[in-house]
């Protein structure tokens, strides 16, 4: 089942199958209460649920093939009996991707960007999106001293060049979606940049995810731990829809959503 992005703001909600993400880890680890909140996302008007199995917070360490598949395919398997609602899995694994494709997902969400090869011809034979993530080093040591030079000029162009690979593979550029990794190896000082200047990407594309609900560049500067970085969340998530976001990636439905309804009267 193909999928095409709106022209209007679209919410993905994060189911995180894990115990050990930075929010939600451990909430959803059996299918009974994982279903109860898809269907509860469901109830709340979600346009896209994003599931990973492999946690990607600062100082993760990734997951076997096995694992993650074993907690991908059961929880995936029961979304498709009862919805047909877009799915975006979260892997960096093409071999992950592969063993999902039947049960008809639509997005590959790659925090590394089309990295494998593979994973991008995987997208471009089975007419999937495919969203290409900034990251300074990999989640375990992402956020040892991140540095750069010119923080917006340099995560643009690694997307645009990642970018340019899918669409020299074939992939339609309507299909491509990228993300400049808030929290990615970057500082707090670098993701406000991001921020402030993420309309300077949409001259690559005008699919722009972001991801910035309740992360600690939120609690950097409300000193708030994570149940407590909604308020912040939704303030910065206004932004990046000011900036041109599309797709905003986040644990709250109902929250988000009459945020964006309030801001499609401006934008």
């Amino acid at each position: 089942m193909s999928y095409n992005l709106r022209k209007k703001i679209s919410i993905m909600g994060i189911l995180n199958v894990t115990p050990d993400s930075f929010y939600d880890g451990g909430r959803y680890t059996n299918t009974e209460s994982t279903l109860a909140r898809v269907r509860e996302m469901l109830d709340q008007g979600v346009d896209i649920i994003d599931v990973g199995a492999e946690s990607t917070r600062p100082g993760s360490l990734s997951v076997s093939l096995d694992e993650e598949l074993s907690r991908l395919i059961p929880i995936v398997s029961e979304i498709r009996k009862i919805s047909k609602i877009p799915l975006s899995i979260d892997t960096t694994k093409a071999d992950v991707i592969q063993e999902l494709i039947q049960y008809e997902i639509q997005i590959i969400n790659d925090i590394s960007a089309g990295s494998d090869n593979s994973m991008i011809k995987l997208a471009k034979d089975n007419d999937l999106h495919i969203s290409l993530m900034h990251m300074q080093k990999k989640p375990e040591i992402m956020q040892e001293e991140p540095s750069y030079k010119n923080v917006i000029g340099e995560i643009y162009n690694y997307l645009a060049e990642r970018f340019q690979r899918c669409i020299n593979q074939g992939i339609d550029k309507n299909k491509i979606i990228i993300d400049p990794g808030f929290g990615f190896g970057k500082t707090v000082k670098h993701n406000y940049t991001i921020l402030n200047n993420l309309k300077k990407f949409s001259d690559l594309t005008d699919n722009i995810l972001v991801g910035i609900s309740r992360k600690s560049m939120i609690g950097a500067v409300t000193n708030k731990e994570p149940p407590d970085r909604l308020h912040g969340s939704l303030a910065a998530e206004t932004i990046s829809v000011m900036n041109r976001a599309k797709i905003i990636r986040v644990h709250d439905i109902s929250e988000t959503s009459v945020m964006i309804k309030t801001l499609e009267h401006l934008i």
